[in-house]
């Protein structure tokens, strides 16, 4: 990746409205040269508005949008260093592969004779040499996804901005072209912007995530830093699968604070802003940081449940556990299952207060909820 300091796009407080609606709201990034950055959200988060934004597709209501440092918010789309890559890929059908990827460089008058390594060389970033003459309609899904990103690169933007392109496919394949996506990135060193709605998507390829709710950024990090610290409930609830309980702060200090939890005492390090002595909250643990039956003393919470649900899922066992009048669920590999383990079962379950995020209840409204009846 490119130095911190070398930035491909910035957005200084962009802001689009659609009549009263706010598709993005003071949206501030440097998204640096060389880095595979995502814009993950819902459906509807303002993620596409923004890369439309970029690309020139629509114009800001408010901010600027800089371009290797150049303004270019009122640049045409035409004129902008940037491609697209969208979801139905766009090939001409009446055009071969070779003269697909060529189009956009005889658009600028390049002459082929001069095209030809540039053709021949992002053929082989793609994976695709041996297929110049076939028609798209000769292709499978993925190899179209592939001469769709060749002709996106054959021009060598400073920019590759991508609309969920893997979107339409089935998905190993898609898993299979998220390897592919990054490992041409990795050789190109092109900056590129990524817009999907599947958390797994983003956090394999990116460097760094923006995640999106009603036009608002919620937080810029690596998906490390949002799997392991998220800054808020929603991106706690829209990344990974985590455990909400309902509790009380009892005492909070700068080490940390103790709340009450259907009558269990539960320590927890990691407090958010909003959080007072003796106010509601909302506790948050991973489901695979939590132990059932732990046998060693390396954990700070342990609580005596009921075991009252197991789900098998093939690489991994679900544990549904009841204390009182809360349920905290627990995801054991197959592998360290313990086979002798019943519903019904009496037992405890343990985890290290380092792994509890403590946030204002008041946040619990933007929690992701998925309910049984829309299943």
């Amino acid at each position: 990746m490119a130095k911190e300091d070398s930035t491909a796009i910035e957005l200084q407080s962009l802001t689009k409205r659609f009549d009263e609606v706010v598709a993005v709201d003071d949206f501030n990034v440097k998204i640096r040269k060389g880095e595979f950055f995502s814009l993950l959200g819902p459906s509807g988060c303002g993620k596409t508005t923004t890369l439309r934004v970029i690309a020139g597709l629509e114009k800001p209501t408010d901010g600027m949008v800089l371009l290797e440092d150049q303004d270019v918010t009122k640049v045409p789309a035409y004129k902008r260093n940037v491609n697209t890559v969208f979801q139905d890929y766009a090939l001409f059908p009446h055009m071969n592969v070779k003269k697909n990827i060529y189009f956009p460089l005889k658009m600028r008058k390049v002459p082929l004779e001069e095209a030809e390594p540039k053709i021949s060389r992002v053929m082989r970033l793609v994976n695709m040499e041996g297929f110049e003459y076939r028609l798209p309609q000769q292709l499978s899904g993925g190899q179209r996804q592939r001469i769709a990103l060749a002709r996106s690169l054959v021009n060598e933007p400073a920019a590759l901005l991508l609309d969920e392109p893997l979107g339409a496919l089935d998905f190993k394949l898609r898993v299979a072209m998220q390897k592919v996506l990054k490992d041409i990135q990795r050789n190109v060193g092109i900056t590129f912007v990524y817009v999907t709605h599947d958390q797994t998507e983003a956090m394999t390829m990116s460097d760094r995530i923006a995640v999106m709710k009603d036009g608002l950024v919620h937080q810029i990090a690596s998906p490390d830093e949002i799997y392991n610290d998220p800054a808020t409930a929603f991106v706690a609830s829209f990344i990974g699968d985590m455990n909400f309980l309902h509790g009380t702060v009892k005492s909070a200090g700068e080490k940390g604070a103790k709340a009450e939890v259907s009558g269990n005492t539960i320590g927890t390090r990691k407090l958010r802003q909003g959080i007072r002595s003796s106010g509601a909250a909302l506790l948050c643990i991973r489901v695979e940081r939590v132990i059932l039956n732990p046998s060693d003393g390396g954990f700070d919470n342990v609580i005596p449940c009921t075991l009252r649900r197991i789900v098998f899922r093939g690489t991994d066992y679900e544990a549904t556990c009841q204390f009182n009048d809360s349920e905290i669920r627990a995801v054991v590999s197959a592998t360290a299952w313990d086979r002798r383990l019943r519903e019904g079962d009496i037992i405890k379950v343990g985890f290290k207060s380092s792994d509890v995020i403590v946030f204002p209840r008041s946040e619990e409204k933007d929690v992701i909820k998925y309910s049984i009846d829309a299943v």
